[in-house]
């Protein structure tokens, strides 16, 4: 259902394609606005330098655009008049929650609706007065002879057994498009459903269309009849979904795939975005990797539309690893305020409130889990300027510019790659460098990019992971995709997935924790959350271990013994998620606890994932965040800060601290290192 686009938080919005480039290359600037556009330019924001780079206009200016939410499927009328006379049709239909008017299924003539969970019959809305059973499966099937239409809908639940028959005197005249979960002009909200075993009956035959367990990256193909029909998904439905033969044997599709050949439509699925392209850019061949953005200026202001420069060519020993997956993951959080207490206000969840964007972290109006977003979108709250209403302060991209900006205050030079880009490159996009620097936040990654940093670590590179609640949830892209499924572990932070539905459709893993799968966090760095809070941060204090030869190099020039008690992130270097060693899962021996923050209100809590033997004394002295540091048998090393709010700590400008020192030491010995090799 198309809804203009509500600019009443922020004028201007929009997104680029791609998201992510190498110079050289062309990219292009979507935008909707509600203000005329005064001027668009690029604004490199890791320098904080405005470029004397051209954008050039399309023809296409900036106007106020439209969003169109839900999902639903759809047979075009021009695939439908490939088969011979259809004379009816049938398919299995789950729903969940819906309110109000919703279609079920139309064609030609022939609209099955419901109101408020009723039933209804052709286009005026005629009551059958049955209301339909939510969350349970349904066979619905429709034919027609020519001088009436017959309905029969049933369900096999055998605690509540459902029957409907009924018989209709007008035939249904089959026209247009066929449409299930929405009407044909798509002017009503989309039906909240999941939907299996669609098939036609025609007088040749019957043609069938079975959902696949992996994402399929066009419409879906007929089976049966002398033609193949194509059935059209819009806007993104979620695959790899149960079904009506799930019979809880197994949870993997790979096995059952039989037990997942469903989808889940919503009312507020919302795809990668058409809007035509309002500006483009030829980067210049020479332009710097770095973060870089379109600002696009108005009467009341400007909004800034965030892009990569990746480098294709080693220039530096070092490079920065930029969190995208983290960034698209948290992108138009919702933050709803009954659930959560805001401690500021941020135009980007307002905007994204207004116009019921989605994030990872959200749910749908079924109260399902969102799982699948598409990059071409507008991105909200990934701005410069953002600050994160659940601590009243910068969050992920503005603490990674924060540290970038840091390292050009200090000349430490640095390359630069997206997650994306790891993900497709794999090990080979690192071999040439001495050690990969993450960001604040790198939570998110695929299976292909974990591996690719443990073959790296393997072959004598170093890891420097400046961050805190790292390397935790698995994901998968594909195309301008990226997806997460949650597991129920998971609940008490945000939504909580079924066990059951915990694959994930693009690559049919096991989603969830990388841990469950024996990769990212204590298997690859030793260290995963311990706590989180919204509270003031902490300082860390060195241990006696700091003091060996073997990590006193990292507190060159640090005379204190506590360090990072200032910071853009609640004021201090251990805050907001922070992580801690732990043998029992997986922290290798040979890790080394440099320095400690305590101190931590009650306010942080336990990840849930954790267990403690002895109890609350045991939990109570585990009530800390540990700074880690790892000399590999290969000849690497692997640092952890162990907390999002470390990158905030650092210095701004010409001056230096503590954690500002412990960084510059860590990337100077790192970028001055060379890279040994077991196998020489």
């Amino acid at each position: 259902m198309k809804r203009p686009v509500d600019h009443g938080a922020m004028a201007v919005s929009g997104y680029t394609v791609p998201w992510h480039t190498g110079a050289g290359t062309p990219i292009a600037l979507h935008v909707s606005s509600s203000r005329q556009v005064r001027d668009v330019r690029i604004v490199r924001l890791d320098t904080a330098e405005f470029m004397d780079w051209h954008v050039e206009p399309t023809g296409n200016g900036p106007s106020h655009r439209d969003f169109d939410h839900g999902s639903f499927l759809k047979i075009a009328a021009s695939e439908l008049a490939k088969a011979a006379e259809i004379t009816g049709v049938a398919f299995e239909v789950y729903l969940t929650r819906n309110d109000g008017a919703r279609v079920l299924f139309e064609s030609g003539n022939l609209r099955l609706g419901l109101e408020d969970g009723r039933l209804t019959w052709g286009h005026d809305g005629k009551l059958l007065e049955k209301i339909l059973p939510a969350n349970t499966w349904l066979t619905v099937e429709i034919s027609s002879d020519g001088s009436g239409t017959a309905l029969w809908i049933s369900s096999d639940d055998l605690l509540a057994p459902f029957r409907l028959y009924r018989q209709f005197n007008r035939p249904w005249s089959v026209s247009g498009d066929m449409v299930f979960g929405a009407c044909a002009a798509n002017d009503v909200r989309s039906l909240n459903a999941k939907f299996s075993s669609i098939a036609l009956q025609t007088e040749a035959g019957r043609i069938g269309w079975t959902f696949p367990t992996l994402l399929p990256s066009g419409p879906i193909t007929s089976t049966g009849g002398d033609s193949v029909l194509f059935l059209e998904l819009v806007n993104q439905p979620a695959f790899c979904m149960t079904s009506r033969r799930f019979d809880g044997s197994s949870f993997d599709p790979r096995l059952v795939p039989s037990h997942y050949d469903a989808v889940h439509c919503h009312d507020d699925d919302m795809g990668a975005l058409q809007w035509p392209a309002s500006y483009h850019l030829q980067i210049p061949a020479e332009a710097s990797a770095g973060v870089y953005a379109f600002e696009v200026g108005h009467g009341g202001g400007s909004e800034r539309i965030v892009f990569f420069i990746t480098s294709t060519t080693r220039r530096a020993p070092l490079l920065f690893l930029v969190p995208t997956a983290t960034y698209l993951a948290y992108a138009d959080e919702f933050l709803p305020a009954h659930l959560y207490e805001w401690m500021c206000e941020d135009r980007g969840h307002r905007f994204a409130i207004d116009n019921n964007l989605k994030s990872l972290y959200d749910y749908h109006c079924d109260l399902s889990g969102v799982s699948i977003s598409s990059y071409k979108k507008p991105k909200a709250t990934l701005r410069d300027d953002y600050n994160y209403p659940l601590c009243g302060c910068p969050h992920n991209l503005p603490v990674d510019l924060h540290f970038l900006r840091f390292c050009h205050s200090n000349g430490i030079a640095f390359d630069l790659i997206t997650d994306r880009d790891l993900h497709e490159r794999g090990v080979a996009g690192l071999e040439e460098y001495r050690a990969v620097i993450t960001g604040s936040h790198p939570e998110y990654m695929s299976v292909d990019m974990e591996h690719a940093l443990r073959q790296f670590a393997a072959a004598g590179g170093s890891i420097a992971y400046l961050g805190g609640n790292g390397f935790a949830g698995k994901v998968a892209f594909q195309g301008d995709l990226m997806e997460l499924r949650r597991s129920p572990l998971e609940a008490a932070r945000t939504w909580d997935g079924p066990l059951a539905e915990q694959s994930l459709s693009i690559t049919n893993q096991p989603g969830g924790y990388l841990r469950a799968s024996g990769l990212g966090e204590f298997s690859l760095t030793g260290v995963a959350i311990s706590l989180m809070g919204f509270d003031a941060a902490q300082p860390f204090t060195r241990t006696p271990e700091s003091h060996d030869a073997s990590a006193a190099w990292l507190f060159d020039g640090v005379t204190s013994e506590t360090f990072g008690d200032e910071g853009i992130v609640l004021g201090g270097a251990a805050g907001y998620e922070v992580d801690a060693t732990d043998p029992h899962l997986g922290t290798s021996p040979d890790t080394i606890v440099i320095a400690r923050a305590t101190g931590f209100p009650d306010s942080f809590v336990h990840d849930a994932t954790r267990w403690y033997e002895g109890g609350a004394d045991e939990r109570a002295s585990r009530h800390c965040a540990e700074m880690t540091l790892r000399h590999l048998p290969s000849g690497g090393l692997i640092f952890c800060a162990s907390s999002v709010a470390w990158c905030g700590a650092l210095p701004a400008g010409d001056a230096m601290n503590d954690v500002g020192r412990i960084t510059k030491n860590l990337l100077m010995h790192l970028a001055a290192k060379g890279r040994a090799n077991p196998d020489r």
